[in-house]
């Protein structure tokens, strides 16, 4: 599903969106309709045009994604440098967000098991743990706003080279995250699995796996609060955002969203100019799992055409009907787009970035007024920053050059596909 955002210049429309007997209206609070905005009707009806609730949550997780790069320390001579530079009860407030009303739980490291050839960049930490982002959980105040204890997982994009080769490894591999049942067929790029998966013993702040250090975390605030209606929210940028979704599916196919009463958790995805993850059959366990995706993505943007930029979903069959031989290795996309369109010529990395995705966002939907919707207080976060990722680190070079760096990408996935 796929919409073209345009700014209305009047916003008059009343919004009436039945999902499981729900009316999302004008005057409708977020705690009332969290579900529906969290993606339990797969958004119909609220991205074509983009409700106003959606359109604010959306930029909310995006700042909290921000955050990621506003902590990120990028000085060599840093002690924490490829860590985050702050305490996790100061991070938030110190890049200006005490506002968001979340408490910071853990912080997540990972160790992609890549190494930049012929020592091209920083080689000596090309497979050492670094800071990928964090586990936060709303206060108690937030989550009468938000109508339910939302459990949010927030990573980072690409920053360092070996993050970058990482996301150019296009070969498909098996995931396999329930051993009881692994799904050989469910098969995932395997750059992205290496950075979920891959260990680190020798790292200051490692304590196992990317994978293991969130499935334990999220799995202890589970148990914290079965009491309250919770949601798992996971939002990433880029590579971020793969991990995302990941951790969605490992989530649901290992059944730990399932809650003390034996209900399943809903877990929501909120991907930014994310690329695609898995083939076919990916996509199709995910929809299974009921794992909700909404992938905001700029058409100019190469990242969200990357991999499968030659096999992906339109590659697979010969006139909507005929499989053709590699149809198991084209990648898919999950999920249901909300599709942006922005390009500054004196600036071309921003097709990319974070921040020009939420200001897009923010200046393509002006909010409604007082007469036309009920926004008090409690009804939209102040999250106290101007922007999204102010003092986030510029896209690297090899960004502006993407043009060589898709055409590999089309010779991978064709010597992929003849199996060579």
């Amino acid at each position: 599903m796929t919409t073209t955002m345009s700014a209305p210049a009047v916003v008059e429309k009343r919004w009436e969106v039945v999902a499981e007997e729900v009316v999302v209206g004008p005057t409708t609070t977020l705690a009332s309709a969290w579900r529906e905005v969290q993606g339990a009707g797969d958004w119909r009806g609220m991205v074509e045009p983009l409700h106003p609730l959606l359109r604010d949550e959306v930029v909310r997780y995006g700042e909290l994604v921000a955050a990621c790069y506003r902590a990120f320390d990028l000085d060599p001579s840093s002690k924490r440098y490829l860590n985050c530079k702050h305490g996790k009860k100061q991070m938030l407030p110190a890049v200006g967000m005490a506002g968001a009303r979340y408490t910071v739980t853990k912080y997540i490291y990972a160790a992609p098991d890549v190494a930049l050839p012929f020592g091209v960049g920083s080689c000596s930490c090309a497979a050492k743990s670094r800071w990928i982002g964090y586990v936060a959980v709303a206060s108690s105040r937030e989550a009468r706003r938000l109508g339910r204890r939302d459990i949010l997982v927030s990573f980072r994009g690409t920053v360092t080279g070996s993050e970058w080769l990482a996301n150019f490894m296009s070969a498909l591999a098996p995931a396999r995250f329930d051993p009881a049942d692994p799904r050989p067929d469910v098969r995932v790029e395997s750059g992205f699995l290496s950075l979920y998966t891959s260990d680190d013993l020798s790292g200051k702040f490692t304590c196992g796996s990317c994978r293991n250090q969130l499935l334990s975390e999220v799995t202890r605030l589970m148990s914290k609060y079965k009491d309250d209606d919770v949601s798992i929210t996971l939002a990433g940028h880029s590579m971020g955002s793969s991990l995302a979704i990941l951790l969605g599916y490992d989530l649901a196919e290992l059944g730990l969203n399932r809650d003390a009463r034996g209900g399943a958790v809903p877990i929501t995805v909120f991907s930014f100019g994310g690329p695609r993850v898995g083939n076919l059959e990916f996509k199709n366990r995910c929809d299974e799992l009921g794992v909700k995706v909404l992938r905001v993505a700029n058409a100019r943007d190469p990242v969200t055409k990357m991999p499968g930029v030659v096999f992906n979903e339109r590659a697979r069959v010969l006139g909507g009907r005929f499989e053709l031989p590699w149809s198991k290795t084209c990648y898919t996309h999950v999920g249901v787009e909300v599709a942006l369109d922005f390009f500054k010529a004196s600036d071309v990395a921003c097709v990319h970035d974070l921040d020009a995705y939420i200001n897009h966002l923010l200046k393509s939907y002006p909010r409604y007024d007082d007469d036309d919707h009920d926004v008090g207080d409690d009804d939209v976060a102040t999250l106290g920053v101007s922007g999204s990722a102010a003092g986030a680190p510029s896209l690297p070079t090899t960004m502006e050059s993407w043009r060589w760096q898709m055409a590999a990408m089309c010779a991978a996935e064709l010597l992929q596909a003849l199996g060579i």
